[in-house]
């Protein structure tokens, strides 16, 4: 690699950071004046993606036990921020929906950078320029999927810790953490 390469490479390192550190600040206070945790407010985005899903389903794109699921599903719900619903067609099943109220809520909190940042970057950026930044965004999100399987599968170091974004990776029982 030349060291032009290398000073590019350095330079887009630290600009992704920067984005990615940007990104949580906004997250947290967007949950914040939502008066919920990070995870939470993942888990209503999730859901206004996808206008409903199975909790099994977000256990899985959270990377959280069913309990701890089933736990933030309750707080939520209590919030007024979410319903749970019978399956229409396998009663064992439940769906899980973001309440109108709290799409209201999240959109009011967000149009306002997303027309604001829509506005200056379309004004600033071709429209090929702006297909090759999408396709490192996407390529790069890939990579990181990836290497979020990977962690995954690693077992953590000591006693699991409550809260936040934890993966439940492999399950650690008895003294010695054996299985």
């Amino acid at each position: 690699m030349s060291s032009e390469e290398e000073g590019v490479g350095a330079k887009l390192g630290k600009a992704v950071q920067d984005y990615q550190s940007v990104v949580d600040d906004y997250d947290r206070e967007t949950a914040r004046l939502l008066g919920v945790n990070e995870t939470d407010l993942r888990c209503l985005e999730i859901l206004m993606a996808t206008e409903e899903a199975a909790p099994s389903t977000l256990s899985a794109q959270l990377g959280l036990t069913t309990g701890s699921v089933t736990t933030m599903l309750d707080r939520l719900e209590k919030a007024g921020y979410l319903t749970r619903t019978p399956h229409p067609t396998d009663r064992r099943r439940t769906l899980v929906r973001v309440t109108p109220e709290a799409s209201e809520k999240t959109y009011a909190l967000i149009a306002p950078f997303i027309e604001d940042s829509t506005r200056q970057v379309m004004g600033r950026y071709s429209a090929e320029q702006l297909e090759l930044v999408a396709d490192f965004l996407t390529f790069s999100r890939n990579i990181q999927q990836e290497h979020v399987r990977r962690l995954r599968e690693l077992p953590a170091p000591g006693p699991s810790r409550s809260g936040g974004r934890q993966a439940p990776g492999p399950r650690r029982t008895g003294a010695a953490g054996t299985r």
